[in-house]
């Protein structure tokens, strides 16, 4: 297996300004536990569009790769992982070994790219990826942006520019090392009953939620559009029971859908504290949240395309 580490150390920025997690940190004992401890900035994004960029078969079970294309009224288009990009759907064996074992069902025209032109859109106005973490099948399409900036947490780029892992790919993240990406760390807000989040930089209306346990670094993102959310909780949950009511018709891949997710988690202990977070937060009436992850195909179905009123 060849090294994910690139050739040479890099200078990781530190965006003070703009804070980042500390799952330690005590709430305010006032505030109800899904009210935002901030002031929100100006909302720009109008349309959020769910993509599926890359199946995967394994142990028998569907999964997608969800990914969020998010038009906005200044920005340009902003995605929230991107999937597998166009040369790993073309060759899938550059993915790795490990991928592989997943059974992939890739096609070109699933990419978060050709995705993007048969919506009528340019790929040419995707200026932001706000990564989840840096798993292939989370980041492989961020090649097909090569102008994009990527934003993540400072913690999840360590861990890929250290000691190799199969989750990582050298590629992917060689591709980001010329000064492409935004890593975040510092102090937290309060966002959603988290205790901490990071406004991203000159992205009104999206937040990286550091939840740590799939990856080191590992981020949920949420997004506002009009007067709602949508968290994309990526990789913290694999299944939908794990945080509501199983769907009869997708319930028998649940064991083994867990048990993918236990044998990938960088730490397994947070996964049940996740679940009941993210349970929590689903089932709260404080905020009209949509909370969904990056594999679950009942999930995606059941996601439509919407816009700010």
């Amino acid at each position: 297996m060849s090294s994910n580490r690139p050739e040479r150390a890099l200078a990781i920025p530190r965006f003070v300004g703009f804070p980042v997690s500390d799952d330690k940190a005590p709430r305010s004992r006032k505030a109800p536990r899904f009210v935002i401890d901030r002031e929100v900035p100006e909302v720009t994004v109008t349309t959020v569009h769910h993509l599926n960029c890359g199946t995967f078969k394994p142990l028998g079970v569907q999964m997608v790769t969800h990914v969020l294309l998010c038009e906005t009224a200044d920005d340009g288009l902003v995605l929230v992982d991107t999937g597998i990009g166009m040369s790993d759907a073309a060759d899938p064996s550059t993915l790795g070994a490990a991928a592989n074992l997943l059974s992939p069902d890739l096609t070109t025209g699933s990419s978060a790219y050709c995705q993007i032109r048969a919506l009528g859109l340019d790929p040419a106005d995707v200026t932001n990826i706000v990564a989840t973490h840096l798993d292939y099948d989370h980041i492989s399409g961020a090649s097909d942006f090569p102008h994009a900036m990527v934003h993540l947490t400072e913690v999840e780029l360590t861990a890929a520019l250290g000691a190799p892992q199969p989750r990582y790919r050298r590629a992917h993240i060689d591709a980001l090392t010329g000064g492409r990406f935004k890593a975040y760390a510092g102090t937290c807000d309060a966002l959603l009953g988290f205790s901490g989040a990071y406004p991203l930089a000159g992205l009104d209306g999206l937040w990286l939620v550091p939840l740590q346990g799939h990856s080191a670094g590992h981020a949920a993102v949420a997004v506002r559009i009009g007067n709602r959310w949508i968290l994309h909780a990526g990789d913290a949950f694999f299944h939908h029971s794990a945080i509501g009511p199983s769907a009869p018709t997708h319930a028998s891949g649940r064991r083994r859908t867990s048990l993918l997710e236990k044998l990938l988690a960088a730490d397994r202990s947070r996964i049940g504290t996740n679940h009941r977070r993210l349970s929590e937060l689903a089932a709260s009436h404080e905020h009209d949240v949509q909370v969904l992850c990056s594999h679950d195909r009942y999930l995606f179905d059941q996601s439509t395309t919407e816009s700010a009123p």
